[in-house]
């Protein structure tokens, strides 16, 4: 009788260490569990064909450009580009890129009354997609790649990707013909001006579509694919 508590307390000792262990093993698991929740997922393949083929990019609809409270609205944009040449159409791991032509836009108003917009873009724009669910597209403009100047009743100068390159992302949908899209998408910029220019704001709101049509071949579409 004298040694059980000494056996008691050895079983308790030996409990408390199972225990101690168990709850190791358990925070580990917890921990490694975390950490594959939090890792970020690898980005899938991608496949843009037909490999080599140019494409025509026309704006659907119509293309909104919104700084501050003044927005403006053009209804003619196009811009042209090329799918890399095989293999270079085809990213196992993530997206395929490539340049494109500054876009053109046209036929642009302005919210402002007595005042008429127009954009110049310059410098070598960039397009990258990436097949998904839903595939995108990521549209590079480069540093002060587009430029809206305003005459009339405000002189104003709104000035794009002001610091450097600057990205927006939209859905890329294939179709006859496929479609790129970007809502609500954010540009930074910078304003100068006279009275009635929005001078505070610093990014853009854009808005706009196009189609895509393969000008190698007009039988065949851009498409995005694993």
């Amino acid at each position: 009788m004298p040694s059980r508590p000494h056996r008691v307390r050895a079983l308790l000792a030996a409990g408390t260490g199972t225990a101690a262990t168990a709850a190791l093993l358990l925070a580990g698991s917890t921990a490694e569990a975390r950490t594959a929740a939090e890792a970020p997922s690898a980005a899938e393949s991608t496949t843009v064909t037909p490999a080599g083929h140019a494409y025509k990019a026309t704006l659907s609809g119509k293309a909104t450009f919104k700084a501050g409270s003044v927005t403006l609205t053009c209804s003619v944009s196009t811009t042209t580009g090329q799918v890399p040449a095989a293999p270079g159409n085809h990213n196992s791991a993530g997206p395929v890129a490539s340049t494109l032509a500054a876009p053109t836009f046209s036929s642009c108003t302005s919210s402002m009354p007595g005042v008429t917009p127009t954009i110049t873009t310059s410098g070598t724009w960039g397009i990258s997609v990436q097949n998904g669910s839903p595939d995108t597209g990521t549209l590079t403009v480069p540093q002060g790649g587009l430029v809206v100047k305003t005459t009339g009743l405000a002189t104003c100068t709104i000035t794009s990707a002001p610091s450097g390159p600057a990205s927006i992302t939209g859905t890329w949908t294939n179709g006859a013909p496929s479609s790129l899209s970007f809502v609500n998408a954010v540009v930074p910029v910078t304003v100068t001006g006279t009275f009635g220019c929005p001078t505070s704001a610093t990014t853009s709101t854009v808005n706009l579509a196009y189609t895509v049509s393969d000008t190698t071949d007009p039988a065949q579409q851009i498409t995005v694919d694993p």
